[in-house]
């Protein structure tokens, strides 16, 4: 048996309320409107290329 190390709870919580606070904090992006171009979120929005659920690292 190995003494694995178990994260503290407090602490993972912790970081979701940090994270949700960031998020809420967050200011949207002020894009000017695409002429021609996709619907929906930005295609690179994770700094992949995203089209039918293939990523395209570039």
């Amino acid at each position: 048996m190995t003494n694995v190390k178990r994260p503290d709870p407090a602490i993972a919580e912790r970081a979701l309320e940090e994270a949700e606070m960031r998020r809420k904090a967050q200011k949207a992006l002020d894009l000017p409107a695409e002429q021609g171009g996709r619907n929906g979120a930005e295609p690179v929005r994770y700094g992949d290329w995203e089209k039918n659920g293939l990523a395209i690292d570039f």
